[in-house]
């Protein structure tokens, strides 16, 4: 995997050669007081493609959220699945864990920002039985490693990755279990 630093900007090449139009960066300010509602900092990485690249818009198929913003944001994504699993009678979200992406279907990636690497995760409710943790997949290690496989083009999500044998699946997220009851 290239540098880190070499990541963003590749990001964002991709991100304008993909997208029709992308939104404005977010502000160090925006980041920083999001962070403050969040309760926890966004790992560097993520920090970054918010206020480097654009404020959501682009990535794999559906597109990050933005972080910030009128509509549908992963703030706001968040705050709301967090409210849903705490009143619910199966809690199934964890803290720490922002939703950048929807799936459509209910589904989200969603970073660990808890996580030393800011690994990405899926949220699949249509696998939740009688237990929120089962809902919980890890799609990638870390968030570089996330972005270096959509920048590739190799991820589960491409429309032909079912002829593909060398595609990596997401696998059960082990201490999912855990985390929803921390």
């Amino acid at each position: 995997m290239k540098a880190i630093e070499d990541l963003v900007p590749r990001v964002a090449a991709k991100a304008k050669a993909t997208s029709t139009a992308l939104p404005p960066v977010a502000t160090a300010e925006e980041v920083a007081e999001t962070e403050a509602i969040l309760g926890f900092a966004l790992p560097p990485l993520l920090a970054s493609l918010y206020r480097e690249v654009a404020n959501g818009g682009y990535g794999p198929d559906y597109q990050l959220l933005p972080l910030i913003g009128p509509g549908r944001t992963a703030l706001s994504e968040y705050q709301s699945e967090r409210s849903a699993s705490a009143e619910g009678e199966t809690p199934y979200w964890p803290a720490g864990v922002l939703p950048i992406l929807d799936w459509g279907c209910a589904m989200y990636a969603a970073v660990d920002c808890l996580s030393e690497t800011g690994m990405v995760l899926l949220f699949d409710p249509n696998a939740m039985a009688d237990e929120g943790a089962a809902a919980w997949f890890v799609d990638a290690g870390s968030l570089a490693e996330w972005l270096e496989i959509w920048l590739a083009g190799t991820g589960w999500y491409r429309e032909d990755a079912d002829d593909d044998e060398d595609v990596v699946e997401p696998r059960p997220w082990e201490t999912a279990a855990s985390r929803i009851a921390e």
